[in-house]
């Protein structure tokens, strides 16, 4: 396992774990897979869907060969996270008009996100390096996320959240268990500008995404698609984008995968991003090779309410190597497939509803094939903004064309019939 900028390929010592090369390039994790066996592996990776209590349990640790093959089992720091739901939506399947559906609900996690794949790596290691006190920007789910695992370890979390546009159910959350919230005046990029410059002078190890061990956890998530479906891919895979770490760690995942031999095929991957915070996505539908930052991003679903993306540049060459499509939907049009979602029994967080919004307008778009399959990544429970749920279902929200209000009525036969 090395540690390889992006940018200029230099490699740099774990032991001098950083966050950024000196060039300015985000760093990741090279692993040589020369030595494994697909086969092997593959019986390895099913033996390990019977583990209960041991690291092996875990929807990530499971596949520690691809992982982090190197850490001690001692240094892991897992909540058994992962081995999340795979789900069939006859009704959304119908709405969208598509052949077949699959819904992989990452809100099932043990904090309710999907950055509980990437957290329990990223504080496994900063644990084995000796850290004590972990630390991330956040708008919420990475903040939620990080608190949980440090107070499984035993450690302390400091945690920098914007005082605009941030779900107070995530803070809540985070504040619960036990993490010092500092609210700071401006937006996540500051934030993850302020670490880049002070963090390891602080001694704070850092678990945002520009943390490349995050990233190798947040590639369980394909892994896991590719074996509940048999290591038989869909045509499609749709993911929404704030910071752009889960469609970095999906194509690194996805690239892992094939050259094992593990998977034939590489799916299509769609990039869906609000229509308010969609930097990524006017860069791509431009043709453009550079990022310009929205220096005020804004829209309900908060989880992507990022306007300079660090992941930026893993996510063009991944999509672009992969002819890969963005696309941006509206908050009308996110709430309105988060509202179909939730009806479903399902639930998710309105970021997580953009992969339906975005997957219908493809379709739409005839981007998407009617007769094609796809997999829509859900990355984050329904209780994640309770503030959106309420105005949407309460009054505050205009066009909430699904909404369902309480009914009020007396305690009467007559009363009570009336409103069914």
């Amino acid at each position: 396992m090395r540690i390889v900028c992006y940018d200029c390929h230099e490699e740099q010592s774990e032991l001098e774990f950083g966050y950024l090369c000196s060039c300015g390039g985000l760093l990741e994790v090279v692993q040589d897979f020369s030595t494994l066996d697909a086969d092997k592996l593959k019986r390895t990776f099913h033996q390990r869907l019977s583990e209960r209590m041991t690291p092996y349990a875990s929807g990530v640790w499971r596949y520690k060969e691809l992982i982090y093959p190197e850490l001690p089992e001692s240094d892991i720091v897992t909540k058994y996270e992962g081995n999340t739901g795979l789900y069939s939506s006859e009704s959304i399947r119908q709405w969208l008009g598509i052949r077949k559906l699959w819904l992989k609900a990452q809100s099932e996690n043990p904090s309710g996100s999907f950055k509980d794949n990437g957290m329990t790596v990223a504080v496994s290691h900063g644990r084995s390096l000796g850290y004590s006190r972990f630390t991330c920007t956040s708008t919420g789910n990475t903040s939620s996320s990080l608190a949980m695992y440090a107070a499984l370890a035993g450690c302390e979390s400091i945690v920098l959240v914007p005082n605009e546009q941030v779900s107070l159910n995530k803070v809540l959350q985070t504040l619960a268990y036990g993490a010092k919230v500092i609210e700071f005046a401006g937006t996540y990029d500051d934030g993850i500008q302020f670490y880049e410059r002070y963090g390891r002078e602080m001694g704070l190890y850092i678990c945002n995404s520009i943390n490349p061990y995050r990233i190798e956890g947040q590639k369980s998530i394909v892994y896991e698609i590719a074996q509940s479906l048999n290591w038989e891919m869909p045509d499609w895979i749709l993911i929404p984008g704030g910071a752009l770490s889960n469609i970095t760690a999906l194509g690194k995942g996805l690239n892992d995968l094939l050259e094992l031999g593990l998977i034939t095929r590489i799916p299509k991957v769609a990039l869906i991003q609000a229509e308010g915070a969609n930097p990524f996505h006017k860069m791509i539908s431009r043709q453009e090779q550079q990022l310009v930052p929205l220096k005020h991003p804004s829209t309900l679903a908060s989880a992507m309410n990022i306007g300079n993306p660090p992941s930026w540049k893993k996510a063009r060459d991944f999509l672009l190597h992969n002819e890969g499509v963005t696309c941006s939907v509206t908050d009308e049009e996110i709430m309105e497939a988060k509202a179909l979602i939730d009806r479903s029994g399902i639930g998710c967080e309105p970021a997580s509803a953009a992969t339906i919004a975005g997957l219908r307008k493809l379709i739409a778009e005839k981007k998407v094939g009617r007769e094609e399959s796809a997999v829509c990544i859900l990355t984050g429970n329904l209780l994640k903004d309770t503030d959106v749920l309420s105005k949407y279902h309460l009054g505050g929200l205009r066009n909430a064309k699904s909404s369902n209000p309480i009914l009020s009525a007396e305690l009467s036969l007559e009363s009570i019939q009336g409103c069914l």
